[in-house]
């Protein structure tokens, strides 16, 4: 008979893995919403008072607002 170990990852709301989460989210949800053939493979990596989106987006989506200057505009 063979064996199996199980494990996952929890988060709480508010930990900066969940909100990393939503940015990445919302960011694959923007241009999907514009362009059903974009591709989007974008991180979010934060800490406190610093994000940043690191990788790359492909489409024909148009970027309508102007990024945040400090997390706080978030």
């Amino acid at each position: 008979m063979r064996s199996f170990q199980f494990t996952s990852e929890s988060v709480t709301e508010g930990h900066p893995d969940k909100m990393a989460d939503q940015i990445s989210d919302a960011i694959l949800d923007a241009i999907l919403e514009e362009d059903s053939q974009g591709r989007v493979a974008c991180e979010t990596l934060l800490t406190t008072g610093l994000v940043v989106v690191a990788g790359e987006i492909s489409t024909s989506a148009l970027c309508r607002h102007p990024p945040p200057r400090t997390a706080d505009d978030l």
